[in-house]
């Protein structure tokens, strides 16, 4: 079931979220994205771990760079929580990325192919095919218990109060 939200801009303007909304209680939706080898990623991956998605429309922009260097180095600081960055990015330009600016402890994944994740989670711009930002964390049990859908998309999320709900599970 596709839901439409218009409660988020980009650069001020009102985009159109679809997909399905999550909210903290929710059994984690399954997803299918690509890693930079092209091998299908999906949630069960990660069974058994704490997990923080953070979701970017595009790692090659400022707050998409910023986002993903600051998960990338909380992520040595943390014990048994895999950090998962998502955007619609092509596997090979998030590889890229990844390589240029020594991003080494994050999970990359590309939702490009058929926005699994944007979809089951609810971060598909529609108009720009595109995901909204934002960060979800997931227990060891595949539980919701932090979504935050970031309201003007060019603003950063709440980074601290995200690894501070992962660290409390």
């Amino acid at each position: 079931m596709e839901n439409k939200r218009g409660n988020i801009t980009m650069a001020g303007n009102p985009v159109t979220i679809v997909g399905n909304e999550i909210k903290v209680g929710d059994k984690a939706p399954n997803f299918t994205a690509l890693k930079g080898d092209l091998s299908p990623y999906t949630l069960d991956d990660a069974k058994g771990k704490v997990k923080i998605i953070s979701v970017v429309p595009s790692i090659d922009t400022g707050v998409c760079e910023l986002q993903t260097i600051t998960f990338n180095e909380e992520a040595s600081k943390l014990d048994d929580i895999v950090i998962l960055t998502i955007s619609v990015d092509l596997p090979f330009a998030q590889k890229r990325f990844c390589a240029a600016k020594g991003i080494d402890e994050v999970v990359t994944l590309s939702d490009h192919r058929d926005l699994s994740f944007g979809m089951n989670y609810g971060f598909v711009i529609e108009e720009l095919r595109l995901l909204a930002r934002g960060i979800v964390v997931i227990d060891k049990n595949d539980v919701v218990r932090y979504v935050e859908y970031v309201d003007e998309v060019t603003n950063h999320p709440n980074y601290d109060k995200a690894i501070e709900e992962a660290k409390k599970l």
